[in-house]
């Protein structure tokens, strides 16, 4: 990961809590192992210890904690806008959902529709 990129990340993850003893795996570490797991579709007890990584679990524990910061949904929000200034952001293949659209207040809502499937689901609980 190159230093611009990382200088966009850094003042997005949350502080480490002051503690005794030693000082946890650097964040920017535990980043370059997160990102080594989901491009080489690997599991976490497999990182490589000759790249310098520690062991999985602490990588997994620090993805965790960021996606509980929501540090990849301002990420996010943060390189749209600089590729937006830039001129660099095709929308013309975007595709907006319920899930990213919230539904206005006070507009009734379609009437449910049956399902098109052919029988029910089998309850799973």
């Amino acid at each position: 990961m190159d230093d611009e990129l990382w200088a966009l990340i850094e003042p997005l993850l949350p502080p480490w809590p002051e503690s005794p003893g030693p000082r946890p795996v650097s964040d920017r570490l535990c980043l370059q192992g997160v990102l080594f797991v989901l491009y080489n579709d690997t599991s976490w007890q497999l990182l490589p210890l000759e790249l310098g990584f520690g062991l999985g679990w602490t990588f997994w524990r620090r993805l965790d904690r960021w996606q509980k910061a929501r540090v990849f949904d301002r990420l996010h929000r943060i390189l749209l806008a600089k590729l937006n200034a830039a001129g660099e952001l095709d929308v013309s293949r975007a595709c907006v959902d319920g899930y990213h659209v919230r539904e206005k207040k006070g507009v009734k809502s379609p009437a449910l529709r049956r399902s098109t499937g052919e029988e029910r689901a089998a309850n799973a609980t």
